[in-house]
């Protein structure tokens, strides 16, 4: 895929966003001024991807000159040879930005998350793989410069969690950790298991985008909000006052507990804002649920019943079954570093994106 065409549109577009921006009279309308502020920096990033993607398209044709014209085995043709490799790889990756670039940005894309990490069938050893996969998020996040912030849990007997919800903050969060919503399996040997028998476990994994008060609408008297006193192993104050807040959506009978702060006001704050976002995931699946046909069209749904990963330790190996994708460096993976598979399903959404563009443009022009 030519992308110069592309790149010369990117160009032209934040020079008359540019333009616009120039003009006082725009910062009369605030929130028109935002809208273009917000793509002149989106415009910005893709132009100088562009400039990038450019600079290292015709680096490679020279690395690969060169590598053709050097006898095989000498010095030249092996720093060529390793040029080639990292160019390729640099110009994947600049490839996906801008090819993500042509699509409508997803307004949800750039909001912080909330995630809800919950055992499944498998009893302790879904608790611990529960606490494994909170671990691998934390580690990622941190690798990232996002910022974890534990909302809820609920730990198990042997140190791992039956629930475990936790908000993760930063830039575009919610676009590279959705596609983490479902089921994730996991084969290995239990700690518990004395004979060394293979035991297969499930947990759940909910991703919702941080919802604002703009998008859901919480009426006071919609809510059944009691107090009581924080569950634990003690500590500072833990369990000597009422701090923990559980509130009832009551047209929904969505339940939402917190309990991770000693101060009450702060606890009933971030169990609104689990609620909120818990409904505004619903309205987004009751909009989908209209929409069937271009759900299809999407990396995996998200519906709990999805087993989109299975992590099998005796192989060392992790698989995606929505891409089709095995990896055998299963510790890796496990240790945070999963941009490996964040990104071979960014680009298979943006692919299949780009394809039904393709096609409805088709339909409309013919």
């Amino acid at each position: 895929m030519d992308l110069r065409p592309f790149i010369e549109k990117f160009a032209q577009r934040l020079a008359d966003v540019e333009a616009q921006l120039g003009d006082p009279r725009v910062f009369d309308q605030p929130q028109r001024a935002q809208e273009l502020a917000r793509e002149h920096a989106r415009l910005k990033e893709l132009t100088a991807a562009g400039a990038a993607w450019l600079k290292a398209t015709a680096d490679l044709a020279a690395s690969r000159d060169l590598l053709r014209s050097e006898p095989p085995g000498s010095e030249l043709a092996l720093l060529a040879q390793d040029e080639t490799a990292r160019l390729e790889k640099e110009l994947e990756r600049l490839t996906l930005q801008i090819q993500r670039g042509l699509l409508p940005p997803h307004p949800a894309d750039s909001r912080n998350t909330i995630m809800e990490i919950r055992a499944g069938a498998g009893g302790a050893e879904s608790a611990l793989f529960a606490a494994d996969l909170f671990r691998m998020y934390t580690r990622y996040a941190e690798a990232r410069g996002w910022k974890v912030e534990s909302l809820d849990s609920n730990p198990s007997d042997l140190g791992g969690f039956k629930e475990i919800i936790f908000s993760i903050s930063g830039t575009d969060v919610y676009q590279r950790l959705k596609f983490e919503s479902g089921v994730h399996r996991v084969q290995r040997v239990p700690a518990t298991e004395a004979q060394g028998r293979i035991h297969t476990s499930t947990v759940t994994v909910a991703v919702l985008p941080e919802a604002q008060e703009v998008d859901i609408e919480i009426k006071p008297d919609e809510l059944e909000i009691n107090v009581c006193r924080a569950s634990g192993k003690g500590g500072q104050g833990v369990n000597t006052t009422d701090s923990a807040v559980q509130i009832i959506h009551k047209p929904t009978g969505l339940m939402v507990r917190c309990a991770d702060e000693r101060s009450q006001q702060k606890n009933k704050a971030k169990a609104l804002t689990v609620l909120r976002s818990r409904l505004l995931e619903r309205k987004i699946a009751e909009e989908n649920a209209k929409y069937a046909a271009q759900r299809k069209e999407q990396v995996g749904t998200g519906e709990r019943s999805e087993k989109i990963r299975t992590y099998n330790f005796p192989q060392n190996r992790v698989t995606d079954h929505r891409i089709d994708l095995t990896i055998y460096n299963l510790q890796v993976i496990m240790d945070g570093e999963l941009d490996t598979l964040i990104d071979a399903l960014l680009r298979d959404e943006v692919q299949r994106k780009l394809a039904a563009l393709d096609q409805k443009l088709q339909t409309v022009n013919g």
